[in-house]
This record gives C-alpha cells, structure tokens and sequence, in this order.
C-alpha cells in the first residue's frame, strides 16, 4: 500500500521560497508517477509538478509555475521534494503529493501554503 506524508507548508511573504517534501512509501520498482497538485478552494485541483519513472528528469510543469517550481528526488530516501521561489500570492492553496502506481492512485493528505504580506 502506498503512503504519501507531506511537510513543509507554511505562510511567506511574496518572492520569498519554500520548499516542500513528500516522504514515501510502498512504491517500489521502475513504473511509477509522482507529481505535486494545488487547490484552492471552490476551484479545481491543478497541477504543479509531474514526473514518470523511468525517467523522473522529464518533469511536466503546470503553465503558471514554469521557470519557478522544480521538483526532485532522492531515491535513497523515497522523498520527492518541490522548491518554490519567486512565490505569488496566488500560489496561495492546499498542495497534494500524487502518486500512481499499478494503477492505484494515491493522494496525501495536503499542505498549506499561504503567500501573503
């Protein structure tokens, strides 16, 4: 079964950064998809960040946080990782860690992150 833990949420002050994690578990071999989404509320869920396994450096990126979010990994501690820089007050939402594999798709439980004055 897989588990997703996300941390890292918090309130900063617009251009500032944040980098989010997502620590998991219960993926295991090649084929999988981890990405990150946003909601805020009343609206849809929105993607941020999408990587597929085999080759996680090919990361498709939502068109309103190209060129100023990257996500990463590290393998050795199962944990995807987003930097956010340049930070908007409309990035202001509730971000989700995603991931698919064997066709189960599993969400975490979500983080706030509030970008304001």
């Amino acid at each position: 079964q897989v588990q997703l833990v996300e941390s890292g949420g918090g309130v900063v002050q617009p251009g500032g950064s944040l980098s989010l994690s997502c620590a998991t578990s219960g993926i295991t071999g090649d084929h999988y998809a981890i990405g990150w989404f946003r909601q805020v509320a009343g609206k849809e869920r929105e993607l941020v960040a999408l990587a597929t396994s085999p080759d996680p450096d090919r990361t498709k990126y939502g068109d309103s946080v190209e060129a100023r979010f990257t996500m990463s990994f590290d393998f050795a501690k199962n944990t995807a990782y987003l930097q956010m820089n340049s930070l908007k007050p409309e990035d202001t939402a509730v971000y989700f860690c995603n991931a698919i594999f064997r066709d189960d798709t599993t969400w975490g439980q979500g983080t706030q992150v509030t970008v304001s004055s």
